[in-house]
Order: C-alpha cells, then sequence, then structure tokens
C-alpha cells in the first residue's frame, strides 16, 4: 500500500515538475521573440530614442567613429513594410584645426536574387545621403529607411554606407536588408 501511496506522489510532482517547465519554455521563447523584434530596426524609435541607442554603442569603443543600429547592422522586412538603420557619426579628431563636415553616401554592394545596383539602391526611401556639421568630440545621426515593393523577390539585399569627411572618403559599414515573402 505504501508503495502505491509514494508512486503516485512521485507521479503528480512528476508531472507538476514538467507543466512549471513547459511554463517557463515558453515565457522564455516569448521574451526571446520580443527582444529580437524590438531589435529589428530603427523604425519604430523616435530621435532621442535613437540617438540614445546611437550613444550607447558609442560609449562600448571611444575610438569608433561611426555606428550603425541595430548593433548587428541586418534587418528583416516583408513585402510593403519600412524599416530604417541609424547612422551615428562621432567626430573624433583631436585637432582643432580638423574638419567638422562629414557626410555619409549609401550604396548597393550586390544581393543574392540577380537585381541590378539601380533596382536594390531603389529601396532606399529616405537617408541614401545626409551630410552634417558636428563639433569636435561631438555625435550626429541620420537615418536610412527601406521600403519593400510589390515584385521583389525574397532576397538578402548588401549596402555599403561610405563616410567621408570634408570630401575625403573614410571608413564605411555594411548592412544587410533580408526580404522574407509573406507567409
Amino acid at each position: 500500500m505504501k508503495n502505491n501511496k509514494a508512486a503516485m506522489e512521485m507521479s503528480v510532482g512528476t508531472i507538476v515538475t514538467i507543466v512549471l517547465l513547459m511554463s517557463v519554455l515558453v515565457l522564455g521563447l516569448m521574451l526571446t521573440k520580443n527582444i529580437f523584434k524590438s531589435a529589428n530596426g530603427a523604425i519604430d524609435l523616435t530621435d532621442s530614442e535613437l540617438n540614445e541607442e546611437i550613444g550607447k554603442l558609442f560609449d562600448s569603443d571611444d575610438t569608433q567613429g561611426v555606428a550603425i543600429y541595430p548593433k548587428a547592422k541586418e534587418i528583416t522586412l516583408k513585402m510593403g513594410e519600412d524599416g530604417s538603420f541609424g547612422v551615428g557619426i562621432k567626430n573624433i579628431a583631436d585637432s582643432i584645426d580638423a574638419s567638422t563636415e562629414f557626410g555619409y553616401v549609401v550604396v548597393a554592394d550586390g544581393n543574392t536574387c540577380g537585381l541590378s545596383d539601380t533596382v536594390s539602391e531603389s529601396l532606399i526611401v529616405l537617408g541614401s545621403v545626409d551630410e552634417f556639421s558636428i563639433p569636435i568630440g561631438k555625435t550626429q545621426v541620420g537615418e536610412v529607411t527601406f521600403k519593400i515593393k510589390e515584385g521583389i523577390p525574397e532576397c538578402i539585399f548588401r549596402y555599403n554606407i561610405n563616410v567621408h569627411r570634408a570630401g575625403v572618403d573614410g571608413d564605411y559599414e555594411s548592412l544587410i536588408l533580408k526580404v522574407k515573402v509573406k507567409a
């Protein structure tokens, strides 16, 4: 009789443990999904939030002059959606004689679906070129916005952001735009 009672208590304990573990697993998956969804681009951020996110990226490395948000430098969009990258430029000059004029140009750098660079660049609706005057030690933030048009196939696009100072080429960063077909 004692063995049956002990077996029943062990079974109930096992079932309760399994239910609790499944609950934690589901909550963990939901949290992970929300984290990745929120870091999928700069389009949903206000200007001050975008400035804050770019500032955090610069805080982690004082020697860098360019920072991209999201940090993964990748966003995924579906047909008809739009999304953005934040582009931060920091004047890290150590001479007061250095120019404070900066800018960037976004250019297509290939894709996996064989589309021309002209078609790839036509997905950029705002911010493909920008110019700033940035005092030494300060940061300026721009935003590059993409919109996926009808007829664009599922594809991965690569873009380069060429940053220049007073007309002299400087650093460049690569961005990845993934286009998914609606499910």
